[in-house]
């Protein structure tokens, strides 16, 4: 063998050992962090309280409408999913929260639906869960409405397949 293939692999040599030295030098430092983090963790510290309060924040789109509808949802017991909603929006507003209905019985009756679900007021006002706006063109506060009235109804939103 060349004397230079040597003396390459002695550096890759010297290398790897170098790089295993600061990666089990890394490791020691690590399981101290580890084991206070996890320590912290039990006790109840400060630390652990603030992870626990942070909010979650949620994208202005339909994806996080959607999103943090469901996770009200999760916690007030109103079944639903992901799903069920997007395909009830797509039809009922194309995901337009601002969508108003000036056509249908209940414009004629003098109460359009509107929204991203098209609900009613007097609906609104009834199924509205505590926690959103009580706003009916409030993304999140006409979703999380309209399947707290579809599960009252129908199950859940996702037993929904045409006007309700």
């Amino acid at each position: 063998m060349p004397a230079s293939a040597q003396h390459r692999r002695t550096r890759t040599n010297r290398l790897f050992r170098a790089l295993a030295a600061v990666g089990t030098g890394a490791a020691v430092l690590a399981v101290p962090l580890i084991g206070a983090t996890s320590a912290s963790a039990a006790t109840g510290t400060k630390a652990a309280k603030v992870a626990s309060t942070t909010p979650v924040r949620y994208p202005n789109n339909l994806d996080g409408w959607i999103r943090e509808s469901l996770a009200i949802m999760a916690h007030k017991g109103i079944p639903g999913s992901y799903y069920g909603i997007y395909r009830n929006i797509m039809r009922e507003s194309s995901g337009n929260p601002l969508a108003i209905n000036n056509w249908d019985s209940n414009a004629a009756a003098g109460t359009p639906s509107k929204g991203l679900l098209q609900v009613i007021q007097p609906t609104f006002n009834a199924y509205h869960v505590a926690g959103t706006a009580f706003d009916l063109y409030d993304p999140v506060a006409n979703i999380t409405a309209a399947c707290n009235y579809a599960a009252a109804r129908y199950g859940s939103i996702d037993n929904v397949y045409s006007a309700y």
